[in-house]
């Protein structure tokens, strides 16, 4: 189970599967939610007497998704370890692994076996590595599937199955159409249950929950639960309107507010993913917040208009067109930004290289500007430029940081030195080194008082650059059966100094 916190309480993100009711359709070379057939399954208008039909034809186009992974765990503690008995190089154990198993859902989009679900449905849990996906038919037939491509920022992936014959497939719909109070339903394999079709109304369209650039959701009362994440939602034409992702949750199961990925979001996105393309988002290099009501009030403007700029990259879109920190920006390429249209929803969807305008305030008076919109950074980029931003920020880094070798010898996690996290730490651009993102308490290095945000610059009186240096340096002193390591270590504001720090 996935969380995300956004709104007050958790977004629970789990996965989806099915079974059929029924066999294929005939004519798997047509989608199956289009034509005559989908005439004779689509009910009246108003409240539908049953679903059975509409349920019977896109059922088959309804896929569970297993995946077998590969799960690093830490080490537990010996008696030697405890008492710092263990020597270097002493009883080291290779690092532990266990298998572990996801579930989720997804749905067949062409004859030849595209496959659409949610990224985090097959993506890795933690230091795991996924060794296989399965995808399995509602009538128990089951193919490996190969990953097409993947985006963590929309949570959406692209898998292929591939056979003889062809798949039931379904079709996307237009889900700007959607409206407030028009029927649903939502197929998938809530806790594990099996083919199960839950139905209910849009609750609202463009959702925001504040969980990313991507974050304008189609929000129902159709039951999402844990084993959902992946599936479609369907309209009453039976097109697939929204990808189910997520529920507001404080108890862990269904509470009547689910969220799916609107398919006008996720169309172009598919469409990239499909064709193995990378996918490329507009950036604009600012920090922002809502303009709630106390800002809008001490600023003399309409409050839930416009976002207001905390700080600006350098060098970055936003700051060659001139944006500066204190501006609220109102509109972008003509659009209003809102708490429903937010910048980065609007920024993300512009193709990098695009000249735009954007209007802003700056003290009191409305302006112009004109940007050429950037790429945005993957994600570890934007971890990392975010990792050492605020010095009071003591959280553990991500598990892509360095979590192996370095952790167990000398109870560190690090990074390289980049001139993104070189401006967050305050250090020359040019700066060479690795970066302290996490001291373990219980390690020498703690005790020697190392701490986040300090920087190594050598060891040994060799420089390091790289993770595989300082490993190797390690490894080094472990053969000529040294006890420590001498680093050379540079604190913000104080002269770098050497500190031996022992090996565990």
């Amino acid at each position: 189970m996935r969380y995300a916190y956004g709104l007050t309480s958790a977004l629970l993100i789990g996965g989806a599967a099915v079974t059929m009711v029924g066999g294929f359709p005939a004519g798997a070379q047509t989608a199956v939610n289009e034509g005559i057939e989908m005439q004779r399954a689509v009910p009246r208008a108003g409240a539908p007497e049953s679903f059975a039909d509409l349920t019977a034809q896109l059922q088959p186009a309804v896929v569970n998704i297993s995946t077998r992974q590969r799960i690093e765990v830490s080490r537990g503690n010996s008696i030697a370890d405890l008492f710092g008995l263990r020597r270097p190089g002493q009883g080291q154990n290779t690092p532990q692994t266990r298998e572990a198993q996801s579930l989720g859902s997804g749905f067949i989009i062409s004859a030849d076996g595209f496959v659409v679900t949610n990224n985090h449905v097959v993506s890795p849990n933690g230091r795991g590595t996924v060794e296989e996906i399965t995808v399995t038919m509602p009538d128990g037939k089951e193919y490996d599937a190969e990953l097409v491509g993947a985006d963590a920022a929309s949570d959406l992936a692209v898998l292929k199955i591939n056979r003889s014959e062809a798949f039931p497939f379904v079709k996307f719909g237009d889900s700007d159409q959607a409206r407030v109070g028009d029927w649903v339903i939502a197929i998938g394999n809530p806790f594990g249950l099996g083919g199960t079709v839950t139905s209910g109304i849009v609750s609202a369209v463009s959702r925001n929950t504040g969980s990313g650039a991507y974050d304008r959701y189609i929000q129902t009362d159709a039951s999402i639960n844990r084993g959902n994440s992946g599936g479609p939602m369907f309209d009453m034409q039976g097109n697939v309107i929204g990808i189910n992702n997520a529920i507001f949750s404080p108890s862990g199961g269904s509470v009547g507010i689910g969220f799916a990925i609107p398919a006008e979001v996720a169309k172009p996105i598919v469409a990239q993913l499909r064709e193995g393309q990378d996918i490329e988002r507009g950036f604009l290099g600012v920090s922002i917040q809502p303009v709630d009501e106390d800002l809008a009030d001490s600023l003399g403007l309409e409050k839930n208009v416009g976002e207001f700029v905390q700080a600006v990259s350098p060098d970055a879109a936003a700051d060659k067109a001139g944006i500066r920190a204190g501006d609220i920006v109102v509109e972008v390429n003509n659009k209003k930004v809102t708490s429903e249209q937010t910048l980065s929803f609007l920024v993300a969807n512009i193709a990098p290289g695009t000249e735009i305008p954007i209007a802003l305030y700056r003290e009191g008076k409305r302006r112009t500007v004109t940007a050429t919109i950037g790429k945005r950074p993957s994600e570890e980029e934007m971890r990392q430029q975010q990792m050492f931003a605020d010095p009071e920020d003591e959280e553990t880094v991500p598990d892509s940081a360095d979590s192996g070798q370095l952790e167990e010898t000398l109870g560190l996690q690090v990074v390289p030195l980049t001139p993104a996290i070189n401006r967050q730490l305050g250090s020359p651009a040019d700066t060479s080194g690795l970066a302290i993102a996490r001291v373990d308490p219980n390690s020498d290095a703690a005790r020697k008082g190392l701490r986040r945000r300090d920087v190594i610059l050598s060891a040994n009186y060799k420089s390091v650059d790289s993770i595989a240096g300082l490993e190797a340096i390690v490894d080094e002193a472990k053969t000529a059966n040294r006890d420590a390591v001498l680093l050379r270590v540079q604190r913000r504001g104080q002269p770098a100094r050497y500190i031996a720090i022992r090996l565990r």
